[in-house]
Protein backbone atom coordinates (compact mmCIF):
# COMPACT_ATOMS: atom_id res chain seq x y z
CA UNK A 1 0.00 0.00 0.00
CA UNK A 2 1.47 3.34 -1.01
CA UNK A 3 1.97 6.22 1.39
CA UNK A 4 -0.45 8.20 -0.58
CA UNK A 5 -3.12 5.56 -0.25
CA UNK A 6 -2.44 5.21 3.45
CA UNK A 7 -2.68 8.96 3.80
CA UNK A 8 -6.00 8.93 2.02
CA UNK A 9 -7.27 6.17 4.26
CA UNK A 10 -6.04 7.97 7.34
CA UNK A 11 -8.06 11.05 6.34
CA UNK A 12 -11.41 9.19 6.20
CA UNK A 13 -12.35 8.88 9.93
CA UNK A 14 -12.87 12.64 10.44
CA UNK A 15 -15.37 12.60 7.50
CA UNK A 16 -18.26 11.43 9.70
CA UNK A 17 -18.30 14.57 11.87
CA UNK A 18 -17.97 16.62 8.68
CA UNK A 19 -21.03 14.87 7.25
CA UNK A 20 -22.92 15.56 10.48
CA UNK A 21 -21.88 19.22 10.32
CA UNK A 22 -22.98 19.42 6.71
CA UNK A 23 -26.27 17.76 7.69
CA UNK A 24 -26.83 20.31 10.40
CA UNK A 25 -26.03 23.13 7.96
CA UNK A 26 -28.37 21.67 5.39
CA UNK A 27 -31.13 21.33 7.97
CA UNK A 28 -30.54 24.90 9.04
CA UNK A 29 -30.69 26.06 5.44
CA UNK A 30 -33.93 24.16 4.89
CA UNK A 31 -35.38 25.69 8.05
CA UNK A 32 -34.30 29.14 6.88
CA UNK A 33 -35.86 28.62 3.45
CA UNK A 34 -39.06 27.40 5.10
CA UNK A 35 -39.10 30.44 7.36
CA UNK A 36 -38.53 32.74 4.41
CA UNK A 37 -41.30 30.99 2.52
CA UNK A 38 -43.62 31.44 5.48
CA UNK A 39 -42.61 35.08 5.72
CA UNK A 40 -43.30 35.43 2.03
CA UNK A 41 -46.80 34.11 2.61
CA UNK A 42 -47.35 36.60 5.40
CA UNK A 43 -45.93 39.42 3.32
CA UNK A 44 -48.21 38.50 0.44
CA UNK A 45 -51.18 39.03 2.73
CA UNK A 46 -49.77 42.15 4.36
CA UNK A 47 -51.29 44.69 1.91
CA UNK A 48 -54.76 43.33 2.65
CA UNK A 49 -54.12 43.00 6.36
CA UNK A 50 -52.66 46.50 6.52
CA UNK A 51 -55.57 48.08 4.65
CA UNK A 52 -56.35 50.94 4.76
CA UNK A 53 -53.14 52.90 4.24
CA UNK A 54 -54.84 56.02 2.83
CA UNK A 55 -58.21 57.76 2.61
CA UNK A 56 -61.18 55.74 1.34
CA UNK A 57 -63.59 57.32 -1.16
CA UNK A 58 -67.27 56.68 -0.39
CA UNK A 59 -69.26 57.36 -3.55
CA UNK A 60 -72.87 58.44 -3.05
CA UNK A 61 -74.62 58.43 -6.45
CA UNK A 62 -77.09 61.12 -5.35
CA UNK A 63 -76.91 64.79 -4.31
CA UNK A 64 -75.96 65.79 -0.79
CA UNK A 65 -78.75 66.08 1.75
CA UNK A 66 -80.87 63.06 0.87
CA UNK A 67 -81.39 59.89 2.89
CA UNK A 68 -78.58 57.96 1.21
CA UNK A 69 -76.11 60.82 1.67
CA UNK A 70 -77.13 61.10 5.32
CA UNK A 71 -76.52 57.40 5.97
CA UNK A 72 -73.13 57.55 4.22
CA UNK A 73 -72.01 60.49 6.33
CA UNK A 74 -73.21 58.82 9.53
CA UNK A 75 -71.18 55.70 8.69
CA UNK A 76 -68.04 57.60 7.68
CA UNK A 77 -67.32 58.85 11.21
CA UNK A 78 -67.14 55.48 13.04
CA UNK A 79 -65.38 53.83 10.07
CA UNK A 80 -62.68 56.48 10.32
CA UNK A 81 -62.33 55.80 14.05
CA UNK A 82 -62.26 52.02 13.68
CA UNK A 83 -59.96 51.77 10.68
CA UNK A 84 -57.71 54.78 11.20
CA UNK A 85 -58.17 56.51 7.84
CA UNK A 86 -60.59 59.16 6.55
CA UNK A 87 -63.70 57.94 4.74
CA UNK A 88 -64.45 60.80 2.35
CA UNK A 89 -67.93 61.27 0.86
CA UNK A 90 -67.94 61.80 -2.91
CA UNK A 91 -71.37 62.78 -4.28
CA UNK A 92 -71.74 61.75 -7.93
CA UNK A 93 -75.41 62.29 -8.83
CA UNK A 94 -77.07 61.73 -12.18
CA UNK A 95 -79.08 59.21 -14.20
CA UNK A 96 -80.94 57.97 -11.10
CA UNK A 97 -77.69 56.85 -9.54
CA UNK A 98 -76.21 55.19 -12.63
CA UNK A 99 -73.36 57.68 -13.05
CA UNK A 100 -71.96 57.09 -9.57
CA UNK A 101 -72.54 53.34 -9.72
CA UNK A 102 -70.67 53.09 -13.03
CA UNK A 103 -67.78 55.04 -11.56
CA UNK A 104 -67.56 52.55 -8.69
CA UNK A 105 -67.77 49.60 -11.07
CA UNK A 106 -64.71 50.89 -12.95
CA UNK A 107 -62.64 51.65 -9.83
CA UNK A 108 -59.88 49.28 -8.66
CA UNK A 109 -61.09 46.54 -6.32
CA UNK A 110 -58.61 47.46 -3.61
CA UNK A 111 -60.90 48.67 -0.82
CA UNK A 112 -60.29 52.36 -1.46
CA UNK A 113 -63.59 52.95 -3.28
CA UNK A 114 -66.94 52.14 -1.71
CA UNK A 115 -70.51 52.95 -2.65
CA UNK A 116 -73.47 53.75 -0.42
CA UNK A 117 -76.59 53.56 -2.57
CA UNK A 118 -80.28 52.78 -2.35
CA UNK A 119 -82.87 50.40 -3.73
CA UNK A 120 -83.01 52.20 -7.08
CA UNK A 121 -79.35 51.61 -7.88
CA UNK A 122 -79.33 48.00 -6.69
CA UNK A 123 -82.74 46.70 -7.78
CA UNK A 124 -84.69 49.07 -10.03
CA UNK A 125 -82.47 50.73 -12.64
CA UNK A 126 -81.90 47.55 -14.71
CA UNK A 127 -85.58 47.52 -15.66
CA UNK A 128 -85.96 51.23 -16.34
CA UNK A 129 -82.79 52.28 -18.13
CA UNK A 130 -81.82 50.93 -21.51
CA UNK A 131 -78.17 50.00 -21.94
CA UNK A 132 -77.44 50.47 -18.25
CA UNK A 133 -73.63 50.70 -17.99
CA UNK A 134 -73.45 48.54 -14.87
CA UNK A 135 -74.99 45.28 -13.67
CA UNK A 136 -75.91 45.41 -9.97
CA UNK A 137 -75.82 41.63 -9.68
CA UNK A 138 -72.38 41.19 -11.26
CA UNK A 139 -70.28 44.33 -10.93
CA UNK A 140 -70.10 44.78 -7.16
CA UNK A 141 -69.00 43.00 -4.02
CA UNK A 142 -72.08 43.42 -1.84
CA UNK A 143 -71.08 44.15 1.76
CA UNK A 144 -74.22 44.83 3.77
CA UNK A 145 -77.67 46.36 3.71
CA UNK A 146 -77.05 49.01 6.35
CA UNK A 147 -80.55 50.27 7.12
CA UNK A 148 -84.11 50.21 5.93
CA UNK A 149 -87.14 52.42 6.51
CA UNK A 150 -90.76 52.11 5.44
CA UNK A 151 -92.42 54.72 3.28
CA UNK A 152 -95.42 56.58 4.63
CA UNK A 153 -98.46 57.63 2.63
CA UNK A 154 -99.10 61.29 3.44
CA UNK A 155 -101.66 63.84 2.33
CA UNK A 156 -102.60 67.43 3.07
CA UNK A 157 -104.68 67.80 6.24
CA UNK A 158 -107.84 68.95 4.43
CA UNK A 159 -107.90 66.04 1.96
CA UNK A 160 -111.31 64.30 2.14
CA UNK A 161 -109.95 60.85 3.07
CA UNK A 162 -109.20 60.47 6.78
CA UNK A 163 -107.71 56.97 6.48
CA UNK A 164 -106.57 54.43 3.92
CA UNK A 165 -109.97 52.80 3.46
CA UNK A 166 -111.53 56.17 2.68
CA UNK A 167 -108.72 56.97 0.23
CA UNK A 168 -109.27 53.72 -1.67
CA UNK A 169 -113.03 54.36 -1.81
CA UNK A 170 -112.47 57.93 -2.97
CA UNK A 171 -110.03 56.82 -5.70
CA UNK A 172 -112.46 54.20 -7.00
CA UNK A 173 -115.13 56.87 -7.32
CA UNK A 174 -112.64 59.27 -8.94
CA UNK A 175 -110.27 57.14 -11.07
CA UNK A 176 -107.17 58.92 -12.29
CA UNK A 177 -107.94 62.14 -10.40
CA UNK A 178 -105.99 61.80 -7.15
CA UNK A 179 -102.54 63.34 -7.82
CA UNK A 180 -99.60 61.33 -6.43
CA UNK A 181 -96.38 63.33 -6.14
CA UNK A 182 -93.16 61.37 -6.56
CA UNK A 183 -89.46 62.22 -6.67
CA UNK A 184 -89.33 61.16 -10.31
CA UNK A 185 -90.50 58.64 -12.88
CA UNK A 186 -89.25 55.22 -11.87
CA UNK A 187 -88.23 56.35 -8.38
CA UNK A 188 -88.87 54.07 -5.40
CA UNK A 189 -91.81 56.21 -4.28
CA UNK A 190 -93.27 56.03 -7.79
CA UNK A 191 -92.93 52.25 -7.75
CA UNK A 192 -94.54 52.11 -4.31
CA UNK A 193 -97.48 54.11 -5.65
CA UNK A 194 -97.73 51.81 -8.67
CA UNK A 195 -97.70 48.75 -6.41
CA UNK A 196 -100.42 50.35 -4.27
CA UNK A 197 -102.60 50.99 -7.33
CA UNK A 198 -102.12 47.41 -8.47
CA UNK A 199 -102.94 45.88 -5.08
CA UNK A 200 -105.88 48.19 -4.29
CA UNK A 201 -107.47 48.11 -7.75
CA UNK A 202 -107.25 51.88 -8.08
CA UNK A 203 -105.75 54.36 -10.51
CA UNK A 204 -103.91 57.53 -9.53
CA UNK A 205 -102.49 60.48 -11.43
CA UNK A 206 -98.69 60.35 -11.39
CA UNK A 207 -97.00 63.75 -10.93
CA UNK A 208 -93.20 63.29 -11.10
CA UNK A 209 -90.74 65.83 -9.69
CA UNK A 210 -86.97 66.16 -9.86
CA UNK A 211 -86.36 64.89 -6.36
CA UNK A 212 -88.22 64.35 -3.12
CA UNK A 213 -87.81 67.92 -1.79
CA UNK A 214 -89.87 69.64 -4.51
CA UNK A 215 -92.49 66.89 -4.34
CA UNK A 216 -92.90 67.43 -0.59
CA UNK A 217 -92.91 71.20 -1.08
CA UNK A 218 -95.82 71.06 -3.53
CA UNK A 219 -97.66 68.59 -1.30
CA UNK A 220 -97.35 71.03 1.60
CA UNK A 221 -98.59 73.81 -0.68
CA UNK A 222 -101.62 71.78 -1.72
CA UNK A 223 -100.59 71.51 -5.37
CA UNK A 224 -100.87 67.69 -5.26
CA UNK A 225 -102.95 65.34 -3.14
CA UNK A 226 -100.85 62.51 -1.72
CA UNK A 227 -97.37 61.01 -1.78
CA UNK A 228 -95.40 58.00 -0.61
CA UNK A 229 -92.28 59.37 1.07
CA UNK A 230 -89.49 58.02 3.28
CA UNK A 231 -90.54 58.35 6.90
CA UNK A 232 -87.50 60.45 7.82
CA UNK A 233 -88.20 62.92 4.99
CA UNK A 234 -91.65 63.90 6.22
CA UNK A 235 -91.60 63.01 9.91
CA UNK A 236 -91.27 66.61 11.07
CA UNK A 237 -94.21 67.68 8.89
CA UNK A 238 -96.39 64.88 10.27
CA UNK A 239 -95.51 65.79 13.85
CA UNK A 240 -96.22 69.47 13.21
CA UNK A 241 -99.60 68.69 11.66
CA UNK A 242 -98.69 70.04 8.24
CA UNK A 243 -99.16 66.58 6.71
CA UNK A 244 -101.53 63.75 7.59
CA UNK A 245 -100.20 60.18 7.63
CA UNK A 246 -102.62 57.54 6.33
CA UNK A 247 -100.45 54.40 6.45
CA UNK A 248 -96.88 53.09 6.56
CA UNK A 249 -95.58 50.51 4.12
CA UNK A 250 -93.72 48.38 6.67
CA UNK A 251 -94.76 44.91 7.79
CA UNK A 252 -95.30 46.44 11.23
CA UNK A 253 -95.94 49.92 12.58
CA UNK A 254 -93.07 52.36 12.72
CA UNK A 255 -91.79 53.15 16.23
CA UNK A 256 -91.70 56.85 15.31
CA UNK A 257 -95.33 56.73 14.08
CA UNK A 258 -96.94 54.22 16.44
CA UNK A 259 -100.48 55.47 15.80
CA UNK A 260 -100.26 55.12 12.03
CA UNK A 261 -101.50 51.75 10.72
CA UNK A 262 -99.68 49.60 8.20
CA UNK A 263 -101.04 49.21 4.68
CA UNK A 264 -102.23 45.71 5.57
CA UNK A 265 -104.04 47.01 8.65
CA UNK A 266 -105.68 49.59 6.40
CA UNK A 267 -107.02 46.88 4.12
CA UNK A 268 -104.42 46.81 1.32
CA UNK A 269 -102.16 43.78 1.50
CA UNK A 270 -98.99 43.12 -0.47
CA UNK A 271 -97.57 46.65 -0.19
CA UNK A 272 -94.86 45.92 2.37
CA UNK A 273 -92.15 48.19 1.00
CA UNK A 274 -88.94 49.45 2.55
CA UNK A 275 -86.53 51.98 1.22
CA UNK A 276 -83.02 50.73 2.00
CA UNK A 277 -79.43 51.88 1.83
CA UNK A 278 -76.56 49.47 1.34
CA UNK A 279 -72.77 49.40 1.00
CA UNK A 280 -70.87 47.78 -1.84
CA UNK A 281 -67.47 47.91 -3.54
CA UNK A 282 -66.05 47.05 -6.98
CA UNK A 283 -66.15 43.32 -7.66
CA UNK A 284 -63.02 41.45 -6.63
CA UNK A 285 -62.10 42.78 -3.18
CA UNK A 286 -59.36 40.80 -1.43
CA UNK A 287 -61.00 38.48 1.10
CA UNK A 288 -59.18 40.03 4.04
CA UNK A 289 -60.23 43.55 3.04
CA UNK A 290 -63.83 42.47 2.51
CA UNK A 291 -63.89 40.79 5.93
CA UNK A 292 -62.42 43.84 7.68
CA UNK A 293 -64.81 46.18 5.92
CA UNK A 294 -67.86 44.14 6.79
CA UNK A 295 -66.78 43.76 10.41
CA UNK A 296 -66.20 47.51 10.72
CA UNK A 297 -69.57 48.31 9.14
CA UNK A 298 -71.47 45.93 11.40
CA UNK A 299 -69.62 47.24 14.44
CA UNK A 300 -70.42 50.85 13.48
CA UNK A 301 -74.09 50.05 13.01
CA UNK A 302 -74.20 48.26 16.36
CA UNK A 303 -73.06 51.26 18.35
CA UNK A 304 -75.86 52.37 20.72
CA UNK A 305 -75.60 56.05 19.75
CA UNK A 306 -75.76 55.18 16.06
CA UNK A 307 -78.78 52.91 16.51
CA UNK A 308 -80.59 55.51 18.60
CA UNK A 309 -79.94 58.29 16.11
CA UNK A 310 -81.11 56.12 13.23
CA UNK A 311 -84.20 54.97 15.12
CA UNK A 312 -85.17 58.56 15.91
CA UNK A 313 -85.24 59.23 12.16
CA UNK A 314 -87.30 56.13 11.41
CA UNK A 315 -84.47 53.87 10.22
CA UNK A 316 -84.07 50.25 11.26
CA UNK A 317 -80.57 48.74 11.34
CA UNK A 318 -80.20 45.65 9.13
CA UNK A 319 -76.42 45.00 9.01
CA UNK A 320 -76.72 41.64 7.25
CA UNK A 321 -73.98 39.47 5.75
CA UNK A 322 -72.75 39.71 2.14
CA UNK A 323 -74.46 36.40 1.44
CA UNK A 324 -77.76 37.64 2.87
CA UNK A 325 -77.43 40.87 0.90
CA UNK A 326 -76.88 38.89 -2.29
CA UNK A 327 -80.02 36.82 -1.73
CA UNK A 328 -82.05 39.88 -0.77
CA UNK A 329 -80.97 41.75 -3.89
CA UNK A 330 -82.10 38.86 -6.08
CA UNK A 331 -85.53 38.94 -4.44
CA UNK A 332 -85.79 42.71 -4.86
CA UNK A 333 -84.76 42.54 -8.51
CA UNK A 334 -87.46 39.98 -9.20
CA UNK A 335 -90.11 41.89 -7.27
CA UNK A 336 -89.60 45.28 -8.89
CA UNK A 337 -89.23 43.79 -12.33
CA UNK A 338 -92.77 42.43 -11.92
CA UNK A 339 -94.15 45.76 -10.67
CA UNK A 340 -92.51 47.70 -13.50
CA UNK A 341 -93.73 45.31 -16.18
CA UNK A 342 -97.27 45.16 -14.79
CA UNK A 343 -97.49 48.94 -14.54
CA UNK A 344 -95.72 49.52 -17.88
CA UNK A 345 -93.51 51.98 -16.07
CA UNK A 346 -90.71 53.88 -17.78
CA UNK A 347 -88.19 56.38 -16.50
CA UNK A 348 -89.37 59.03 -18.96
Amino acid sequence: MSDSHQSSCAARPPAAPARRTFGRLAAAMIATVAALAAAGTVNAATPAQAWPQKAVSVVVPFPAGGSTDTIARMLAVPLNEKLGQPFVIDNRPGATGAIGATMVKRAPADGYTLMVASIGVYAVNPFLQKNLPYDPAKDFDLLTVAVRAPNVLVTKPDFPAKNLQELVAYMKKNPGKVAFATSGAGSSDHLTAALFWQKSGTEGLHVPYKGGAPAISDLLAGQVDVSFQNVNAVLQHIRSGKLKALAVTGDQRSPVLPNVPTMAEGGVKGVDVYSWQAVAAPRGLPKEVKARLHAALVSALAEPQMRQKLAESGFEVVANTPEQFDQFEKQELQRWKGVIEAGKITSE
